[in-house]
């Protein structure tokens, strides 16, 4: 039998996770499976990072870029401002 204080966090639980303004990611790691191969995207005091070629060479890739529609409105918002002007720099 659930108690009434589970179910209320359990409530709770569902409108924090439909209020997406509440998470912030500060760090993580990923692996995106790519056409060629597997690559480590990694998101670090606000910066990204990418094992592959083009990130290198770009300071951007279709991994980072893949990672920063995923999460959306949960990065912070001057990452997002900072992704964008490098994809408009690059274009």
């Amino acid at each position: 039998m659930i108690d009434s204080s589970l179910i209320n966090k359990i409530q709770k639980a569902r409108r924090y996770a439909e209020e997406l303004d509440r998470v912030t990611f500060t760090s993580f790691r990923v692996e995106i499976q790519g056409d060629n191969d597997v690559h480590t995207v990694e998101y670090r005091s606000g910066q990204w990072l990418c094992d592959c070629d083009f990130f290198r060479k770009r300071g951007i890739c279709s991994h980072t870029m893949t990672m920063e529609r995923v999460l959306g409105p949960m990065l912070p918002i001057p990452q997002r401002e900072q992704v964008l002007e490098s994809a408009m720099a690059v274009g």
